[in-house]
């Protein structure tokens, strides 16, 4: 068995989670937030047969789709200089963070 952690963007959420009932795959979903932007993601905790991380791998790529955002990046108040506003920058931000674990025991009451 493995376990696999993939951590996705809100926006994606739904639809993955849909594509997992199809594809009969468990899934246990937590609320999470953090990275770059500080926005909104769901962690969710898989898991499964050693012979079927690559499929879920695969459910993970096809719906978790990277897309380009505009941010205003933070202002510093330690840098020098006359800075009297920040521009925004276009950032890529989506996909997902997978990582894949050996389960030594698994136990389901």
């Amino acid at each position: 068995m493995k376990l696999i952690t993939a951590i996705v963007q809100d926006k994606d959420t739904t639809k993955l989670s849909n594509a997992f009932v199809k594809a009969n795959v468990r899934a246990t979903r937590l609320s999470t937030s953090g990275g770059f932007l500080r926005s909104g993601n769901t962690t969710f905790m898989i898991a499964i047969e050693a012979d079927r991380v690559q499929e879920v791998l695969d459910i993970i790529k096809d719906v978790s789709q990277k897309r380009k955002q505009f941010m205003v990046p933070p202002i510093s108040l330690d840098a020098g200089g006359d800075h009297v506003g920040a521009y925004p920058i276009e950032v890529e931000i989506g996909g997902a963070t997978v990582f894949t674990q050996e389960i030594e025991s698994f136990y389901q009451f």
